[in-house]
Parts: C-alpha cells; sequence; structure tokens
C-alpha cells in the first residue's frame, strides 16, 4: 500500500483547470442553444427584434466566455485545493492508495 503525502499544487490546477474549461464548454454550449431559441422567438414578435439579435449574439458568446471564466476558475480551486490537500496530508498522512 503506498500513500500519497503530497500533491504538485500546479499540476493539480492544470488539470482542474482544463476539466473545468471542459465543462464550461458543455455548459456555455446549453446557454447558447436555449438563448438562440430565445433570440428566435424575440425575432417573431413585433416588440422583441432587437433583443431577439441581441440574445442570439449573448448565446454564441457563451460559447466562449464560459469556458475560459471555468477554466480559470478551476485553475484558481487547483491551487486552493493542492495547498489545502498538503497542508491536511503532512498533519494526517495522505491517503493511502494500492497500485498494481
Amino acid at each position: 500500500m503506498k500513500v500519497l503525502r503530497r500533491v504538485g499544487v500546479l499540476s493539480v490546477a492544470k488539470i482542474l483547470g482544463v476539466v473545468y474549461g471542459c465543462i464550461g464548454f458543455i455548459v456555455g454550449a446549453f446557454v447558447a442553444m436555449i438563448s438562440v431559441l430565445g433570440g428566435f422567438a424575440g425575432l417573431l414578435s413585433e416588440h422583441g427584434r432587437a433583443a431577439g439579435v441581441a440574445g442570439m449574439f449573448l448565446g454564441v458568446g457563451a460559447v466562449i466566455i464560459l469556458p475560459l471564466f471555468y477554466a480559470c476558475l478551476g485553475l484558481i480551486l487547483g491551487l486552493l485545493v493542492g495547498s489545502i490537500y498538503n497542508a491536511a496530508a503532512r498533519v494526517f498522512g495522505g491517503i493511502e492508495i494500492e497500485i498494481e
């Protein structure tokens, strides 16, 4: 049985940044689909044409903005979680893992 006593903080941060970026892309795709559908509904109404066009552009922008935001958030959380794990492992001894 091996004990994981320390993790590379930057390594954890990079991995969480990539994982959260992928999650942000998925969330952004759903936001974009909903926003584009709402934009089309706005275009069909008489009073909401400008809002419909704006909604479609904001929806498409979500595919770009949300992955970047989530990736930055994952990077920051990775730095924080890696540091907290290292401090906790120093006190409590780490996680026991079995590798074959």
